[in-house]
């Protein structure tokens, strides 16, 4: 059972239902690691190693398969500042992650440390964000997926899949099959379990590694010894000024977004508060370091301007600047591939873990989240899987996307308040990492949050507020009254029979 020390602590009058309940009531960090315990939680299964390739698998996909080239039409050669100012935007919130995952290391991410720092509604509101941001995310990484199959397809076998089946209605098609496929495929193998999925990302993303240490070995080959004749260079460096710079950071920023799905695998890490702060900030910089170096060669292979208008200008720099044949270019399509497949698993991964939590707590109906006899919530991850494979198969995405960025900035800013929040709150809680220089630290991460969150159209906003206020109704209605905070269950919830 929890302490009442605890529960005051952080909760501010005892953990009873009637004075420690309500929207804006907190649950104790303690009573929250306590429910995950006695048949209550997930299966204790993944290492550090396995974690920082959970990190790479969200980060390393689109971002530098395909954003890149956008990036760099904006920013000229110095999209290398950019990468590097979109990673050192992230380092301030990747910390904060790090201290909150090590102090709670609970299933759940942003949701659960809001929960413990700013109460029972905040969490439901980054909650609900969360399973837009994710869930969206996922649709429209599995859509990317089937352009770049139909492309090596074409390129290998020479075959050329029907247009009704290639694309959603609005996009040339009827159904996009290939997304669908993708999606159903990566939820069954979570539904098979958290070892069995690990194993396969770390597997993926060894691979997306080898294809893009192979692009930098090919560039850099051609670039010493002038093969092919690359047209590409560094003069001049920032040929839209300081605000191109600044604006290929924006864009690319969403390039790292992943490394906060980390955190939602504190509940099956063997050592939380060891390994996922390695983790999280392990995967941010080894992703900054490979993203730099291939924006350094990809640069130096052909001019900006061409790999500004390219929808796979890694494989069209080493046309351009090493003059390789196209099986480059197939193995290019082919990391693209496996690296999307990887970022499809954590994301889905993340986000059915994020549900899970909400439900143990009652905000939403307990029996969706009741475990498998592998110890995987499979309900959840089914229920997903299939409304997600909808939305990819029957929905052009390009609008709707653009929520995975404000949802992603809206959950750093919580995180980082959080820690601030906590510190005060609880100071004596055990973290297997602390956040340098606090408050300093978390304010500049929220502020820097909000700069980019200020660039995003009003589109956006309107979207993102409908589905927040929607989100409000389903608490109140329900999740209010249903919440084991509010009705005074302290401990981890009674044990259900296997799914």
């Amino acid at each position: 059972m929890a302490t009442a020390a605890g529960r005051q602590g952080i909760g501010g009058s005892g953990g009873g239902g009637g004075t420690n309940s309500g929207p804006f009531a907190r649950k104790p960090a303690d009573q929250l690691v306590e429910d995950t315990e006695d048949g209550g939680g997930l299966r204790k299964a993944v290492g550090a190693v396995s974690l920082t390739a959970m990190g790479l698998g969200a980060i390393i996909g689109t971002g530098i398969f395909v954003i890149i080239g956008e990036a760099i039409g904006t920013s000229g050669p110095a999209i290398v500042l950019s990468f590097a100012l979109a990673g050192l935007t992230c380092v301030f919130s990747a910390l904060s992650y790090s201290e909150l995952a090590s102090a709670i290391p609970v299933s759940g991410s942003a949701y659960t440390y809001s929960y413990a720092t700013m109460g029972e509604l905040v969490a439901w509101i980054i909650g609900w964000d969360l399973i837009l941001e994710y869930g969206v995310s996922v649709a429209a990484i599995a859509v990317g997926w089937g352009g770049y199959l139909q492309s090596l397809l074409d390129s290998v076998f020479g075959v050329n899949l029907p247009d009704a089946i290639a694309g959603p209605p609005g996009d040339g098609g009827s159904v996009n099959l290939p997304a669908v496929v993708l999606v159903l495929a990566v939820t069954g193998l979570l539904c098979v379990g958290v070892r069995e999925s690990t194993r396969a990302n770390a597997f993926m993303v060894g691979f997306k590694l080898l294809v893009l240490a192979m692009f930098i070995g090919l560039g850099g080959y051609a670039l010493l010894f002038h093969h092919g004749g690359g047209a590409g260079g560094f003069s001049p460096f920032a040929t839209h000024g300081f605000s191109g710079v600044v604006d290929a950071a924006a864009l690319i920023f969403f390039a790292y977004i992943g490394f906060d799905a980390v955190s939602t695998a504190g509940e099956e890490s063997e050592k939380p508060q060891r390994d996922l702060p390695i983790a999280i900030i392990g995967s941010l910089a080894i992703a900054t370091i490979i993203y730099i170096i291939v924006a350094i060669v990809a640069v130096g292979l052909a001019p900006a301007s061409k790999l500004g208008d390219s929808e796979a200008p890694l494989a069209d720099a080493l046309k351009l600047g090493g003059g390789f044949g196209s099986w480059a270019t197939d193995i290019l399509s082919l990391g693209a591939l496996v690296a999307i497949t990887s970022v499809v698993l954590t994301i889905l991964y993340g986000q059915t873990r994020i549900m899970f939590s909400m439900t143990r707590d009652g905000l939403l109906p307990r029996g969706f989240g009741k475990l498998s006899k592998r110890q995987t919530p499979v309900r959840i991850t089914m229920t997903f899987g299939i409304l997600i494979s909808v939305l990819a198969a029957f929905v052009p995405l390009s609008e709707i996307a653009k929520l995975v960025n404000i949802g992603t900035l809206f959950a750093f800013v919580l995180v980082n308040v959080g820690v601030v929040v906590l510190r005060h709150t609880q100071p004596d809680l055990e973290r297997g990492f602390r956040v340098p220089l606090v408050p300093w630290f978390p304010i500049i991460g929220t502020l820097l949050c909000f700069y980019l969150m200020s660039k995003l159209e009003a589109e956006t906003w309107l979207r993102f507020g409908v589905w927040l206020v929607l989100g409000l109704v389903i608490y109140f209605a329900y999740g209010m009254s249903h919440s084991r905070l509010a009705r005074g269950e302290d401990g981890p919830p009674a044990e259900q029979p296997a799914a």
